[in-house]
């Protein structure tokens, strides 16, 4: 019983460190022990998108995505100024993979940006844009996006 309170009690400092970033400190001696506890856990695997310019089209051609099982959704995004815009496709690979064909609902204009984001699927296996979260690459705390331009 012991054990479960001071795990909680250390899952509770734990969450309020990322909570309120680095005002909260850990005292040396718990966190050389929670670095030696910890030493051996592999951090989860990040994502990555490969892409590259492309024509405009009907579709976007992601060259590959990697990422871990069960996947993510594959998601083509206007790119407005220094913003994602509207999506215009998605695609499911649930795993790595490579030539991912994107339909999209409407077509890219030539010369213009574009962004390719992950999504994690929130358990509908649809997309859903206001539901479905942004997928993080682990090693840098930042979304994965790629951006590529069109061309004629």
């Amino acid at each position: 019983m012991s054990s479960f309170v001071g795990g909680f009690m250390l899952g509770a400092l734990l969450v309020g460190m990322w909570a309120f970033g680095d005002t909260l400190a850990l005292p040396p001696a718990l966190t050389s022990s929670l670095v030696q506890k910890t030493a051996n856990i592999a951090p989860p695997e990040s994502g990555a998108i490969s892409i590259a310019n492309q024509q405009a089209g009907s579709t976007v051609t992601v060259d590959s995505v990697t990422v871990p099982p069960p996947g993510v959704w594959v998601a083509v995004r206007e790119v407005n100024g220094n913003d994602l815009g509207n999506v215009l496709g998605a695609a499911r690979v649930n795993g790595p993979h490579a030539n991912i064909s994107i339909p999209l609902l409407r077509a890219t204009a030539p010369d213009l940006s574009y962004a390719v984001e992950l999504y994690r699927d929130d358990g509908s296996e649809s997309f859903d844009l206001a539901n479905d979260s942004v997928y993080v690459d682990f090693s840098t705390g930042v979304p994965v996006v790629a951006y590529f331009t069109t061309t004629n």
